[in-house]
C-alpha cells in the first residue's frame, strides 16, 4: 500500500474526529452559556424581587410610627412611600422581563394583593389618629389579625422566592450536567484523535519512512555537495521511497550537466545585475562626463577579458572622438572619421576577425587585424558615437556573449540621446524663442547665483533693466513682425556687448542686465553706453526704415541702492523714474542714505506744517 494512501486514511480518521471533537467543544461551550445565562436570570430575578417585600415592611412600619407619636412627618412619609408605590402590574413587569413564568407572577401578585389589603387597615388607623383617637389606630395596627394579615402578606412573597430559587436552581443544575457531559465527550474525542496521531506516526512514518529515508538522507547530503560518486541504496518496493531512490539515480545522471547549467546561468545572471546596475547608474547622470565615468568603471568589470574606448561624435569637425578608454586599448585610433568605422556606416556590430572573416576597419592600427568589435551608438536623430571592443592578449574567451555587449551598447546608447534630449529641453525652457536671450526662469538661477557670490564677497553687484521707448509704436505702425524684427535686434546687440549668460529678456519689451563686481559709476557709464548704441541701430522691415529706437535704462546697485535680494525691484523703480522723467535716458536708484533723509525730512515737513 502506497504511503499516500495510508496518509489519506490517516488524515481522514483525524479530520473527522477533529470536526467531533470540536463540534463536542461548542456544544460543551453552547452548554456553558446556558449555565451563565441561568445564573445571570437568577441573579436579575433576586435583585428585583428584593424590594418587593422590603417596600410592604417599610410602609407598615411608617403607618405605626404615626399612629403611635402623632408626627406628621411620619404621616408625609408614609403618603410619599405610598404614593412610589405603583399598582400591581406595574410592579412586576420587570420581574417578568426578568424571567419569571406565568404561574410565579401570579402567586406574586396574590401576595401582592394581600400587601395592598394592608392599606385599608393603615388607612383606618391614620384616620382614627388624625382624629386624636391613638388608642383605635395603635389597636388596629398592632392587632393580632393585622399580624396574621402581614405575616401571610410576607409568606406569600417568600414562596414566591422560594419557587423562583427552585426553578432556577434547576435550570442552573441542569446546565451544569449538560455542560459537563460535553466537555467530556470532547476531552475522549481529543484523547482518541492524539492516540491516532501517535499510532500513525509509529506504525507509517517510523516504520515506512524514517528508516529508509534515514539511509538515503546521507546520499542525498553526498549529492547536493556535487558528490556524484555516491549510489542510492536499491529500493524495490512501489511506493514513494522506491520513486525518491529511482528519483535520486537519475539526479546523480544528470548533475554534471546540470552543474554546468548553472555556472553559466550564474555567470548570466551576474553579468545581467551588473550591466542593469550600470544602467541605473547612467540613467541618473546629469552631464556627458558623468556618464563617461560610469562606463570607465563598468565596462571593465563586465568584459575584463577585452579592453576598448568609448568614441562621442563631434558633430563640428564630423569625427568620432575618444571620450574614455578602459585597459589600455593599442589597436584603434583615439579620432577618426566616422567613414573610417564599417560599424557605423552599416550601422550594425563589426567584427573583422574571429570565427567570420571580415573587412577590417581604417580606424585599425597595426599590421595584424585584431579581435575587434564596433558597435555604434544610434539615437532618435542618427549616430552619437562607437563602442570599441579589442580582445587582450593572454586572455581567452570567457563565453561572454556578444547579446551582452549589444545591450550594453544600446544602454550607453540610450543615455546618450537622453543626456542630449534633455540639454536641449533645457536649453528651450531657459532661452527666449525670439531673441535667443536667457528667459526669466534663468534669470532666477543666475540671479541667486550672483546674489550669493556677491553677498559672500561683499563685491558690489549692478542691476540695469532697459526698456524700449514706445515700443507699441512700431506694433501699430508696422505691424508686430516689425515689433519682433527690433526685439531680436536689440537682443542680438545686447548679447555682444555683454556675456550670454549676464543679460536676459525679461519680458515684453523689457530687458535686464546684470553686472557683477562693478562699481556704481562704472555701471552708469556701460549703461549709457549701450543706450547710445540702441539708439544708433537701424532696423529694416519690409523695406522700410523703422526709425530710431530708445531706451529707457533703470540702473540699481547693491549695496549701495538697496540690499541685494531686493536689486530687480529697485531697478525696475529706476526705470520707472527714468520713463517718467522724459524716457531715453539712464537712472539710478536713490541711494539708501539719501532716501533715509529724504523721508525724514518729508515726514519733519509734514509734522511742521500739522503742528497749529
Amino acid at each position: 500500500m502506497r504511503l499516500v494512501a495510508i496518509t489519506n486514511w490517516a488524515y481522514g480518521v483525524t479530520v473527522a474526529l477533529t470536526l467531533a471533537s470540536g463540534t463536542t467543544m461548542l456544544l460543551a461551550s453552547s452548554a456553558q452559556q446556558r449555565e451563565r445565562a441561568a445564573v445571570d436570570q437568577r441573579y436579575a430575578l433576586d435583585r428585583a424581587t428584593a424590594t418587593i417585600e422590603d417596600d410592604a415592611l417599610a410602609l407598615s412600619e411608617l403607618a405605626r410610627q404615626f399612629a403611635i407619636n402623632g408626627d406628621d412627618a411620619d404621616l408625609l412619609a408614609y403618603r410619599r412611600a405610598q404614593a412610589d408605590l405603583a399598582p400591581i402590574e406595574t410592579r412586576t413587569r420587570h420581574i417578568r422581563d426578568a424571567g419569571a413564568a406565568s404561574d410565579e407572577l401570579r402567586s406574586l401578585h396574590d401576595a401582592l394583593g394581600w400587601v395592598d389589603a394592608l392599606q385599608a387597615q393603615q388607612a383606618q388607623a391614620i384616620l382614627a389618629r388624625r382624629k386624636n383617637d391613638r388608642n383605635t389606630a395603635v389597636r388596629i395596627l398592632f392587632a393580632p389579625e393585622y399580624e396574621r394579615e402581614l405575616d401571610r402578606s410576607r409568606a406569600a412573597v417568600e414562596r414566591f422566592q422560594y419557587r423562583l430559587d427552585q426553578r432556577t436552581g434547576d435550570e442552573l443544575r441542569a446546565a451544569e450536567r449538560t455542560a459537563r457531559i460535553w466537555r467530556s465527550a470532547s476531552e475522549a474525542m481529543l484523547a482518541i484523535t492524539g492516540l491516532l496521531f501517535l499510532f500513525v506516526l509509529y506504525f507509517v512514518f517510523r516504520r515506512r519512512v524514517l528508516h529508509p529515508v534515514v539511509k538515503l538522507s546521507d546520499v542525498i547530503g553526498r549529492l547536493a555537495a556535487q558528490d556524484y560518486d555516491a549510489e542510492p541504496p536499491p529500493y524495490e518496493r512501489i511506493d514513494e521511497i522506491g520513486d525518491m531512490a529511482q528519483a535520486l539515480r537519475v539526479f546523480r545522471e544528470n548533475g554534471i550537466e546540470r552543474q554546468r547549467l548553472e555556472q553559466e546561468r550564474d555567470a548570466d545572471r551576474a553579468a545581467r545585475d551588473l550591466l542593469s546596475r550600470m544602467t541605473q547608474r547612467m540613467q541618473g547622470c546629469d552631464t556627458v562626463v558623468e556618464l563617461q565615468a560610469v562606463v570607465g568603471r563598468f565596462v571593465p568589470e563586465l568584459a575584463p577579458q577585452l579592453a576598448g574606448r568609448l568614441y562621442l561624435l563631434d558633430p563640428v569637425r564630423n569625427a568620432l572622438v575618444e571620450a574614455c578608454s578602459w585597459l589600455d586599448p593599442v589597436h584603434s585610433s583615439p579620432e577618426f572619421s566616422p567613414l573610417s568605422c564599417w560599424g557605423v556606416r552599416r550601422g550594425a556590430p563589426h567584427r573583422p576577425a574571429g570565427a567570420v572573416f571580415d573587412v577590417p576597419c581604417d580606424h585599425l592600427v597595426g599590421e595584424v587585424v585584431p579581435n575587434s568589435l564596433c558597435l555604434p551608438l544610434t539615437g532618435q536623430h542618427g549616430l552619437l558615437g562607437l563602442l570599441y571592443f579589442e580582445r587582450r592578449a593572454g586572455f581567452a574567451d570567457d563565453g561572454l556573449s556578444d547579446v551582452y555587449l549589444q545591450m550594453l551598447a544600446e544602454n550607453i546608447g540610450l543615455a546618450l540621446d537622453n543626456l542630449r534630449l534633455r540639454e536641449a529641453l533645457r536649453s528651450l525652457a531657459m532661452a527666449d524663442a525670439l531673441t535667443t536671450l536667457p528667459n526669466r526662469r534663468q534669470l532666477d538661477e543666475v540671479l541667486a547665483r550672483e546674489v550669493s557670490k556677491a553677498e559672500r564677497t561683499g563685491t558690489s553687484l549692478c542691476c540695469a533693466m532697459i526698456d524700449i521707448d514706445h515700443f507699441k509704436r512700431f506694433n501699430d505702425e508696422h505691424g508686430h513682425d516689425a515689433g519682433d524684427a527690433v526685439l531680436r535686434a536689440v537682443g542680438t546687440l545686447l548679447k555682444d556687448i555683454v556675456r550670454d549668460d549676464l543679460v536676459f529678456r525679461f519680458g515684453g519689451e523689457e530687458f535686464l542686465m546684470l553686472l557683477p563686481d562693478t562699481r556704481p559709476d562704472i555701471a552708469a557709464v556701460r549703461a549709457d553706453e549701450i543706450r547710445e548704441r540702441i539708439g544708433a541701430l537701424r532696423v529694416r522691415y519690409d523695406g522700410k526704415d523703422l526709425g530710431r529706437i530708445t531706451t529707457s535704462i533703470g540702473l540699481a546697485c547693491a549695496p549701495l541702492h538697496t540690499d541685494w535680494a531686493s536689486i530687480v525691484q529697485t531697478a525696475d523703480a529706476a526705470l520707472l523714474r527714468a520713463k517718467q522723467a522724459g524716457r531715453d535716458r539712464v537712472l539710478s536708484a536713490i541711494a539708501r542714505k539719501n532716501r533715509a533723509d529724504l523721508i525724514s525730512a518729508m515726514q519733519t515737513r509734514i509734522a511742521t506744517s500739522s503742528t497749529p
